[in-house]
């Protein structure tokens, strides 16, 4: 299906920062390609903090980008498109990737999934995770692979279900119960009772 216009327009105006600014060349490469190593190293670290709070957190991300990912897979089925690389000239492709479907953008998927559950739980350094999505969102414009509506559409996407999972978690008392069980075990093997910052359900 075409691309408009005013997508392909903004894509070059993004695109071509690299041709100009050459040395930002690497972080859009790092943005794009390694960031979500970061990701889910925070991740990792929030989890090991052992706190309820977190730990929630965590599980409602998960959640979200499952749910997030489902959607986007639905978008893709009815719009579809190539990577810029593939389909304009003159493209700054910075990074090797597979002629696929480039609609909805899944870095931006995951990112905004996240970094808005995140935001929505931790408000102070939320606002860092989701200027990190944003980056991330922009690097994958900068290095070739996505139009702007893709990363709008996947970022759209990861907000819709991260609200979505934002609401639904705490009525899930299982996922609490599964939670105490997996702290049972994992006391066993790392002793320390888990700490309690504040009720899950008051989020």
């Amino acid at each position: 299906m075409s691309i408009s216009q005013l997508n392909i327009d903004v894509f070059r105006s993004i695109n071509d920062v690299g041709k100009t600014y050459q040395a930002l060349d690497p972080v859009a490469i790092f943005m794009a390609e390694y960031m979500v190593y970061v990701l889910v190293l925070g991740m990792l670290v929030y989890w090991f903090t052992r706190t309820t709070k977190n730990r929630m957190m965590m599980i409602q991300s998960i959640l979200a980008v499952v749910l997030a990912e489902i959607i986007g897979k639905i978008a893709g089925s009815f719009y579809s498109h190539y990577q810029p690389f593939a389909e304009l000239s003159h493209v700054n492709k910075l990074v090797d990737h597979a002629v696929d479907n480039a609609f909805p953008s899944d870095h931006s998927i995951i990112f905004f999934a996240i970094c808005f559950s995140i935001w929505l739980v931790r408000k102070r350094e939320g606002w860092l995770w989701l200027a990190v999505a944003c980056a991330v969102g922009i690097s994958r414009i900068m290095v070739g692979v996505h139009y702007p509506g893709d990363v709008l559409t996947g970022a759209l996407i990861g907000f819709i279900s991260a609200l979505l999972m934002h609401w639904l978690v705490p009525k899930l008392t299982f996922l609490e119960t599964l939670l105490d069980q997996y702290e049972k075990i994992e006391g066993k093997i790392w002793p320390g009772k888990p700490k309690s910052e504040g009720k899950y359900k008051n989020f």
